[in-house]
C-alpha cells in the first residue's frame, strides 16, 4: 500500500461524515460448570472478552445463549436431580392410581364374595325351614269327640222377639273331647269354631270351646258346654208336636258340627303350620236319657 499524504488524509476525514462510536461486539464462548450452575438459579451470562475469531450478531448471540443454558441444565447435577425428582413424582402418581383401581378391585371382589356367602347362607337357612315345615306336616293332632250328654230338655209355649206366640225350645248339653298333640319338636295353639247342635237346618243350640296350648307329646281332654235357651221353634218340628206331655217319649236326630284349629310355631314366627279339622257327629236326643253320655267315638266324621 501507498503511504497517504497528510493532504489527503485531511480532506478524507473532512468529507466523512461524522459517525457514532463503534457498537461493542459480544463474544460467546461454551460456560463452564461454575457458570453453567449460576446460569441454572437465573443470574445473567457473563459477557466473554473480545475474541478475533468469534464474532457474532445479536441474534445468533441470542441462539447461542438458549443452547447453552440447555446444554448448561444438562450438565447440571441439580437440574439433573430435578429432572429425576419430576419423573419420580409422576411414577409415585402412577403407583397411586394403581393402588386405587386396584384397591376398588379388591373391594368389589370382597363386597361378590360376602354377597355370596349372604345368598349361601339365605339358601340353606331356607332349606332347613322347607325341611322342619315338611317334618312337621306328618305330626298332625288327634282328635277323637268322645261323648256328649244332654244335661235337661224343656219345650213350652212363649213369643219370640216379635211377639209372635210359638214354642220355645231350651236345652242344656256337655261335649267332651279328646284331643293328643304327638310332635316331639314344637307345641301347638288350640281353638275352634262355635259348636253347633242342628235338627237339619234349624240350629237348636250352640257352644264356645276355650282356646289352649298344647305341648309336644302330651294331650288332654276338653269339655264344652253346648246350650239353646228359647229357641222359636216356629212348628218346624213336628216330632216335637204335643211333646210338652211327654218328653221321656222324644227321639230326635240331631247333628254337631265344628272346626277345630291347631297352629304350631316351629321356628318363632318364621315357620309355622296350620292343622284344620271338620268335624261333624251324628246323636240322637232321647227323653229317656237325659243326664247320660252317648258314646260319640264311632258316631263322627273328621276331615
Amino acid at each position: 500500500m501507498h503511504a497517504k499524504t497528510d493532504s489527503e488524509a485531511t480532506s478524507l476525514d473532512a468529507s466523512w461524515p461524522g459517525r457514532s462510536p463503534r457498537r461493542p461486539l459480544y463474544y460467546v464462548q461454551s460456560p463452564s460448570n461454575h457458570d453453567a450452575e449460576k446460569m441454572s438459579y437465573g443470574s445473567s451470562p457473563t459477557v466473554s472478552p473480545p475474541h478475533p475469531y468469534y464474532h457474532c450478531s445479536p441474534i445468533h448471540h441470542s441462539r447461542e445463549s438458549s443452547t447453552s443454558r440447555f446444554s448448561a441444565s444438562l450438565k447440571n447435577p441439580r437440574s439433573l436431580n430435578a429432572w429425576k425428582h419430576i419423573r419420580v413424582d409422576d411414577q409415585n402418581e402412577d403407583d397411586d392410581e394403581d393402588d386405587a383401581v386396584g384397591g376398588s378391585r379388591g373391594s368389589a371382589s370382597a363386597f361378590r364374595l360376602y354377597l355370596c356367602w349372604f345368598l349361601i347362607f339365605v339358601a340353606l337357612f331356607t332349606t332347613f325351614c322347607l325341611i322342619l315345615w315338611g317334618a312337621s306336616k306328618s305330626y298332625k293332632p288327634d282328635i277323637i269327640v268322645k261323648s256328649m250328654v244332654f244335661e235337661n230338655f224343656n219345650i213350652q209355649a212363649g213369643n219370640d222377639n216379635s211377639g209372635v206366640p210359638t214354642d220355645m225350645l231350651s236345652l242344656n248339653s256337655t261335649v267332651k273331647i279328646h284331643y293328643r298333640n304327638p310332635a316331639t319338636f314344637f307345641a301347638v295353639h288350640v281353638t275352634s269354631t262355635p259348636l253347633e247342635l242342628y235338627y237339619y237346618q234349624l240350629k237348636l243350640a250352640s257352644g264356645q270351646m276355650k282356646k289352649f296350648s298344647q305341648s309336644r307329646k302330651s294331650k288332654r281332654t276338653v269339655v264344652t258346654v253346648v246350650q239353646g235357651h228359647q229357641v222359636p221353634l216356629y212348628g218346624g218340628l213336628p216330632v216335637l208336636a204335643n211333646a210338652k206331655d211327654r218328653i221321656h217319649k222324644i227321639s230326635m236326630p240331631l247333628n254337631l258340627t265344628f272346626v277345630l284349629r291347631s297352629r304350631a310355631y316351629i321356628l318363632g314366627r318364621l315357620v309355622k303350620s296350620k292343622f284344620y279339622k271338620h268335624v261333624r257327629c251324628s246323636v240322637t236326643l232321647t227323653g229317656n236319657h237325659l243326664g247320660r253320655p252317648h258314646n260319640l267315638t264311632r258316631a263322627c266324621v273328621y276331615g
